[in-house]
């Protein structure tokens, strides 16, 4: 009996903690309104339709009408205002919320950490954390959000459907766009707006880009250079060395137009304008089949290719130059894109812009020509600018049209004035001109959800032009150098199943150059044009499946003159091993035929001495490279562990295409070189901070065999070089960054010991030792940036960036060669460039 009772007291206990635990039953806010009213004595006004069919749960009896009305805003999407003690507005207008979501890839449900979440008509926005999260406060209830990430299509959502009384946050899946099967696969890579595709390549977003040491905007060519296996040994975007190669065997493609020209202030500041460039893709190795020349990379610019409904643009200007874009809707379909840039040094010159012209013209007819002409004045004046122009125009969803232009002028006027015999006061004037123009128009199809295509056609033509005049022996000296091509590419994509698409094409390319020198005094007059046609086609499958990566294609390259075939085989190959664990296998055959030689060390002012020269396969062959790397990754919690091996081996090349300062300078010969090298980096992110450390060992020789010795350390044989750096948010809206470079110094030669200088003919010329048998002193810069963004109104933002070169101030000595000093034929004299001092940069940006 008495277990009977305890149970029923506990039956009892069960039932009335589940009425306890019950819900509160929704009333009709119209019912829970009059109740307000008559319990705190106010009056609400609204719209009877805008609270109809409104059903909401009691708020707590013994809350007041202040929590009363929190409660109401908090759990229902109408603004409830009071006007005075009496009357409260009820009403949908100017009611915001707070919103936050989840951004993840509906395929492999992983977050994407980078995406831009940011409401239309605004500047208000925000990057989703390592977990893929964000939140929006005081988000108008009426607002639209935009959900972006690099390489997924973009998704637009209401506000109001994202609220929620109980402030869980929405789930948002981005889906992955029609890039084949090249997914990306690391979404921060060493900084915000880098990321990493699975087949190795690098993508620079530069709208999202974060701020990198020493930068004060996003310059295209100085940022890949914090990729390992990426550097510049004189400090020049025109000289970037990618796996111990030259210059000239990157592939530079903007907008499908080849460029023969990277860099203003001939090579210290990229010629390509971030602010219209969307993205910018690095190939080292596993190239695609679709691309040829470039023996030792590819680098691939793409402009914005989406029309909006909306007005953007932004001006900008820094202590060197000022810049300005739009992007500007027509219509539904089309759509204007442009943008300028211009520097200002021919009428102001600041620390920067001095720093700069020291280290640009030190070692060129501006600094060492009639050095021993009395009563010599010079002076410089030197400017450049870049524009680009797109026409965007979709037919439909299946049919999009492009054409775009871009132009790269760089120039020099250089000019000396003296006394003559007769003391008279005489003024001669040398010139400088550098441009790159180009032109394209692209047309891309879709014909079904398996099959699309794409045809594309370019112009481009590179034009250096220098007048010089030698005081000394009242001589002119007129040299040209000239690129044109014109190319048309067609390509196909079927998607074979969801995991396998199969790529072909054809392409089609004519190149000339023409080289010039007319001199006066005495008269000489000589001009060279080469003509190269070529053909090929292209076939590549490319498999992706769960763990599995895989990307293998031929190349067949036609050259009619020659009447030669290539046959390029290429392998890109990824295996996950474990959900942390990855091994890759690249390989590649590539050509290229249009190479850059250097005749004198003075040619073009000294400013600019290489020329582009065209293959003859006589004394100019086509060079050809082989190149093979194997490594593994590992990652795990935004920790990533990249090790790769790499074998580079290019033939073709030329003495003249090297650039040597000892004995071999003006001798005509044809070798190759051989590079074996480890690529080491690791990189930590989180949502306020990344930091890196790259090591990169590799030994670089030389095979000539005309030459000896035959085999030597190659002018960019950099055994070691580090990379170390820190960013780090401080606040929401300002950023922190710091890193240094460390490197060993490149080789040179120095004169034999106790007998300097030989007899050659007439003339007294340095006796150099054994080639590049000594290296310069280590390379070591520190460098540091801050970006600072603020909001002026709703519809414009604003961004201060302070950035420093060489912090501490160190004389890097970057090349050494030797002359005959000119008081006394027996000895040389050592001449040194040094890299930039101290260089402090400010930039100032308004984007609406």
């Amino acid at each position: 009996m008495k277990n009977r009772k305890w149970l029923i007291y506990i039956l009892l206990f069960f039932i009335q903690l589940g009425h306890s635990q019950k819900p509160s039953e929704k009333i009709a806010l119209t019912e829970l309104l009059t109740a307000i009213e008559n319990k705190f004595n106010v009056k609400f006004s609204y719209a009877y339709d805008d609270v109809l069919n409104v059903t909401i749960e009691k708020p707590d009896s013994n809350f007041n009408l202040q929590q009363v009305l929190n409660y109401l805003n908090n759990k229902t999407l109408l603004n409830f205002k009071t006007l005075d003690n009496r009357y409260i507005t009820v009403s949908v207008i100017e009611k915001t919320i707070t919103v936050c979501g989840f951004v993840v890839s509906s395929e492999t449900k992983e977050a994407l950490f980078g995406a831009s979440v940011y409401i239309n008509n605004s500047n208000k926005g925000v990057i989703t954390n390592e977990m893929g999260k964000f939140q929006l406060n005081n988000v108008p209830l009426n607002a639209t959000i935009t959900i972006s990430y690099l390489g997924f299509k973009g998704k637009q959502i209401q506000a109001e459907t994202m609220f929620d009384v109980n402030g869980n946050c929405s789930k948002i899946s981005l889906e992955e766009t029609e890039e084949v099967l090249n997914k990306v696969l690391i979404t921060k890579f060493l900084t915000t707006g880098l990321q990493k595709r699975v087949d190795g390549s690098v993508v620079l977003n530069t709208e999202k880009f974060g701020v990198l040491p020493g930068l004060t905007e996003p310059d295209i060519l100085q940022s890949i250079q914090a990729l390992p296996g990426v550097e510049s040994v004189n400090e020049s975007i025109a000289n970037i060395n990618v796996r111990g190669g030259t210059n000239d065997q990157n592939l530079m493609i903007w907008d499908h137009i080849k460029m023969y020209h990277a860099g203003h202030f001939f090579g210290l500041i990229s010629a390509y304008n971030p602010n219209l460039t969307n993205k910018v893709v690095v190939t080292k190795n596993g190239t695609s089949s679709e691309f040829s020349d470039g023996v030792s990379s590819t680098i691939s610019m793409f402009t914005k290719d989406e029309i909006t409904n909306k007005l953007r643009g932004g001006v900008g200007a820094n202590l060197i130059n000022a810049d300005a874009f739009l992007e500007m809707p027509i219509t539904k379909k089309l759509a204007l894109h442009i943008s300028g840039r211009r520097s200002f040094t021919d009428f102001f010159a600041s620390p920067a812009y001095d720093n700069y012209f020291e280290r640009s013209f030190q070692d060129s007819e501006l600094t060492t020509n009639s050095d021993n002409i009395s009563e010599s004045n010079r002076s410089s004046d030197f400017y450049f600018y870049d524009y680009t122009a797109k026409l965007l125009f979709d037919l439909n969803e299946n049919h999009q049209f492009r054409a775009n232009i871009i132009g790269i002028t760089n120039n020099l006027d250089y000019n000396e004035s003296y006394t003559n015999n007769n003391n008279q006061t005489e003024s001669k004037t040398s010139n400088l001109s550098q441009e790159n123009i180009g032109a394209a128009v692209n047309w891309k199809a879709s014909w079904n959800s398996n099959f699309s295509m794409e045809l594309s056609s370019f112009y481009s033509k590179y034009y250096v032009n220098a007048i010089d005049y030698r005081i000394e022996t009242d001589q002119k000296l007129t040299q040209t150098n000239e690129v044109l091509e014109t190319g048309t590419k067609f390509k196909t994509n079927l998607k074979l199943s969801e995991n396998l698409v199969l790529l072909n094409g054809y392409q089609f390319s004519e190149i000339g150059i023409l080289n010039a020198t007319t001199v006066t005094a005495p008269n000489y007059d000589k001009t060279k044009k080469d003509v190269l046609l070529n053909h090929a086609v292209f076939s590549e499958v490319e498999f992706n499946k769960s763990q599995t990566y895989l990307r293998f294609g031929v190349r067949a390259n036609y050259f009619q003159k020659f009447d030669k075939v290539l046959i390029e085989p290429r392998l890109n190959f990824r295996q996950k091993l474990s959900n942390q664990f990855a091994i890759k296998l690249q390989g590649e055959f590539k050509n290229q035929s249009a190479t850059q030689i250097v005749d004198f060390q003075d040619d073009f002012l000294g400013v600019e001495n290489r020329r582009w020269i065209l293959a003859n396969e006589e004394s100019i062959p086509i060079s050809k490279s082989k190149q093979a790397s194997f490594g593994f990754e590992f990652m795990k919690n935004n920790l990533l562990l990249d090790v790769e091996g790499f074998y580079k081996s290019v033939e073709g090349i030329t003495a003249s295409n090297q650039g040597f300062y000892n004995n071999f300078q003006y001798i005509n010969a044809t070798g190759s070189y051989e590079v074996k090298g480890l690529e080491f980096l690791i990189n930590k992110t989180a949502s306020n901070y990344s930091t890196w450390l790259s090591y990169t060992y590799s030994i670089n020789d030389y095979e000539f065999k005309s030459f000896t010795p035959s085999k030597f350390p190659n002018n960019v044989d950099i055994r070691h070089s580090v990379s170390l750096a820190f960013n780090y948010d401080v606040f929401n809206n300002l950023e922190l960054s710091v890193g240094g470079i460390w490197r060993t110094g490149q080789p040179y030669t120095n004169p034999v010991v106790g007998n300097e200088t030989v007899q050659s003919g007439n003339q007294t010329i340095v006796n150099y030792d054994l080639p590049n048998s000594k290296n310069l002193t280590n390379f070591m810069r520190l460098d540091a940036s801050l970006n600072y963004t603020f909001n002026l109104s709703t519809e414009m933002n604003a961004s201060f960036r302070a950035g420093i070169l060489n912090v501490l101030d160190r004389k890097n000595t970057i090349n050494r060669y030797f002359e005959v000093d000119p008081n006394n034929s027996e000895s040389a004299i050592q001449i040194d460039n040094i890299s930039l001092g101290l260089t402090p940069n400010l930039s100032f940006r308004l984007n609406f």
